[in-house]
């Protein structure tokens, strides 16, 4: 058994190494802020609520000082090309990020000649790579939003290429930064023994199931039970789909993607010295604030290690799906990822 565990170490070890990044992932060298007297913000990707969201509150003049006085001045717009739901909104988002006094560019390029860093924001996670990339060559800080990818493959290697470039990059769902959640991780009821999230979790046929917007509840399932998860099986039904997850150290935790019903987020987790609910959603001001200390300092409050064992558990989850529920260790999407980017 002991020796089964060291491979699957070794393996989980070897995909984060051979993308450049180590076991720690936080591209912490980086040091602290060179970004202190720069203040603009570029916008790639008007497919989102979520970029209304950030352009209404750091070009809001009353917010204070929270957001270290960083304002949204460009945007590119583009962003999903084939994704309808996505692509219909960029008309109307264009003009009302216009009124904010936000200018829209031609490309990515005249984007990046204009601002200091970048929230990459668009909703297709299969473009992310590319423009990732371009985003890394000019060697400003980006923010990626979920997803960070459409596979682990490509999550992998947006994180070589950060490292290549020697640019520091994170990603997250604003649901890790609920206060529940960031209570739980910082040790509010004892070492998290085991715990059970739940998000809505609309599908789009495009991106591996929970990557669209499940992931919301799977990244507030990693937030408290933290890295190191080995199996996942998956229910799947109508109602619901449930993903089960066994820890190295044999915690369990699992995810619950609703499709019908009521569509909340939450979650109860199980620790040494209670049980506690998550509590509810505290929108994006958590998420934007962790945004803007990344910027300020380059170092993120999300290593690379978490954000692609997420990518694998989800991946697990179709894989577990499409063989009739079984049991699909991560090490395996790990290695395919691997052979992915090889060939």
């Amino acid at each position: 058994m002991k020796q089964a565990y060291n491979r699957r170490k070794f393996i989980h070890s070897a995909a984060i190494a051979g993308i450049g990044i180590g076991l720690s992932g936080s591209l912490s060298s980086f040091g602290k802020s060179i970004y202190q007297e720069q203040k603009r913000v570029g916008i790639i990707g008007l497919d989102t609520s979520h970029s209304i969201a950030f352009a209404k509150a750091l070009n809001n003049s009353s917010v204070g000082t929270k957001y270290a006085g960083y304002k949204i001045i460009a945007a590119y717009p583009y962003g999903s090309k084939d994704i309808k739901s996505s692509a219909d909104r960029i008309p109307g988002y264009i003009e009302d990020v216009k009124k904010l006094g936000i200018e829209i560019v031609d490309s990515i390029k005249d984007l990046l000649k204009k601002v200091d860093v970048v929230l990459l924001e668009t909703n297709d996670g299969r473009l992310h790579l590319e423009q990732a990339i371009e985003v890394f060559k000019s060697g400003k800080r980006v923010f990626i939003d979920k997803p960070i990818a459409a596979s682990l493959a490509d999550a992998m290697a947006i994180f070589k290429a950060a490292e290549k470039y020697k640019v520091p990059v994170f990603s997250a769902s604003s649901l890790r930064f609920t206060t529940g959640a960031q209570e739980i991780a910082n040790g509010k009821i004892g070492k998290v023994l085991g715990a059970e999230t739940y998000s809505p979790c609309h599908f789009e046929s495009t991106h591996p199931d929970l990557f669209w917007y499940g992931i919301h509840g799977v990244e507030t399932l990693f937030t408290v039970m933290g890295i190191g998860c080995k199996s996942v099986v998956r229910v799947n039904a109508d109602i619901a789909d449930v993903v089960v997850g066994t820890w190295e150290d044999n915690r369990i935790g699992s995810f619950r993607g609703i499709h019908k019903g009521k569509q909340e987020y939450g979650g109860t987790v199980y620790g040494e010295k209670g049980v506690s609910t998550i509590g509810n959603y505290g929108g994006y001001d958590p998420l934007l604030v962790k945004i803007i200390e990344f910027f300020e300092t380059g170092i993120p409050p999300v290593s690379s290690q978490e954000t692609l064992e997420m990518c694998a558990f989800m991946e697990a989850a179709d894989e577990s799906k499409n063989n009739g529920g079984a049991r699909v260790s991560l090490e395996s999407m790990f290695k395919r990822a691997l052979a992915k980017n090889k060939s």
